[in-house]
């Protein structure tokens, strides 16, 4: 039974996590991995990108407790 509830928190963790970092802006998006975007501009997140920012990293650290529990169990 708690092999089943982990397993749900788990998909839908994953399903949040999937939205959150689509959801984070790109700056340098492709360019830089070709050789181009080099530009030394340092953005600093703010408002609304880092409250997206916080929430990946929290889901994320709930998504490793939950797997390394699921792993334990």
């Amino acid at each position: 039974m708690n092999d089943t509830i982990i397993n749900i928190l788990q998909i839908a963790i994953s399903i949040i996590l999937i939205i959150l970092i689509m959801l984070q802006d790109r700056s340098a998006g492709l360019s830089s991995a070709f050789g181009g975007g080099d530009n030394t501009f340092h953005h600093k997140r703010r408002g609304f990108e880092k409250t997206i920012f916080n929430l990946t990293i929290i889901f994320l650290t709930a998504f490793i407790v939950l797997s390394i529990l699921n792993f334990v169990l």
